[in-house]
């Protein structure tokens, strides 16, 4: 499958992806992919990021075992947002929690 031309990637290549468990709707984490990221997590069936700390393809759960499986994948009206539906495998965040989003402001 082909990524939509819709898809606005940045001026650093990237597009930001929100992911989202496919049951609860739950925000599990933020992530950004370039098109190669991109065509792999279509390909494959599994998330694949780009680091942009460690400047490289990453495949959620390659080392965790914590593995995303892609149950749908949206762009938003603007084209320049990604939400990916995924079957979490474990925790999602590094720090074992179910979200990378459990630090409260208000």
């Amino acid at each position: 499958m082909e990524i939509p031309n819709e898809i606005k990637f940045d001026e650093k290549g990237l597009v930001a992806a929100v992911i989202q468990d496919s049951a609860s709707n739950a925000v599990l984490m933020l992530g950004y992919m370039n098109r190669e990221s991109l065509e792999m997590t279509i390909n494959s069936g599994r998330t694949w990021f780009w680091s942009r700390s460690r400047g490289k393809l990453w495949n959620k759960g390659e080392t965790s075992g914590h593995f995303q499986e892609v149950k749908e994948l949206f762009f938003d009206c603007d084209g320049d947002a990604l939400l990916v539906k995924v079957d979490q495998i474990g925790a999602v965040c590094h720090t074992g929690h179910g979200s990378c989003f459990f630090n409260r402001i208000v």
